[in-house]
């Protein structure tokens, strides 16, 4: 299946975001720290005319997380919307500034071991999309073309005896991406798809608990 990057298909994922009925936020969620996240749609590095995402490597300077790969953003400030607070961090994270109307809609909060609640923001970033990534925060940043998310090898789960609970994968670039980032991707991944998959059960791996 392709995923143009065009008019079109804006409007295809805003009516997919649109029609997605978000969990309710429950009540084990309300003592953690509210963070949002980017799913950043832009257009491919390759290949050109197709749509990507912006999938982040974390530098290992960070206190928190370092060398992990991460969608962009963060915690959010006080008063600050998840929208709000994805938006900044995309600009502050890879240089990419934009406005409210970029926002096509949200998809399901994700509860870490360490603490926070993730809501992911999905937005369209338009062309031409210059990026500026941070030293201080971002190793690396990468468009990863939404073709390479969908088909059914590159998603895999596996246990672990510190948990009951499934940890999902995904393979990107060779390398297996792990939760909370690979859930987001991976709901994602599925409203694209046209199914409805939760994903606020799956386990992180223990080097991501803290």
């Amino acid at each position: 299946m392709n995923y143009p990057f065009d008019d079109r298909y804006r409007r295809e994922v805003t009516a997919l975001c649109a029609s997605f009925v978000r969990l309710p936020e429950g009540e084990a969620h309300r003592p953690l720290k509210r963070a949002a996240v980017a799913i950043a749609l832009v257009e491919a590095e390759v290949d050109a005319g197709e749509a990507a995402f912006l999938l982040t490597r974390r530098t290992d300077k960070l206190r928190a997380h370092g060398g992990q790969w991460a969608l962009p953003g963060g915690r959010c400030d006080a008063g600050e919307t998840v929208a709000q607070a994805a938006l900044r961090e995309l600009e502050e994270e890879v240089g990419l500034r934009l406005g409210a109307d970029a926002v096509l809609g949200l998809l399901d909060d994700y509860p870490t071991r360490s603490g926070y609640l993730i809501t992911p923001v999905v937005v369209w970033a338009g062309r031409g999309a210059a990026l500026q990534p941070n030293p201080d925060e971002v190793a690396s940043v990468h468009r990863i073309p939404l073709k390479d998310i969908t088909p059914e090898h590159v998603v895999s789960f596996a246990s672990i005896p510190e948990s009951d609970r499934p940890i999902v994968r995904i393979l990107i670039n060779g390398n297996h991406v792990n939760a909370p980032t690979a859930a987001m991707i991976y709901q994602f991944r599925e409203m694209l798809v046209g199914r409805l998959t939760r994903v606020a059960e799956f386990e992180q791996p223990v080097f991501a608990w803290r």
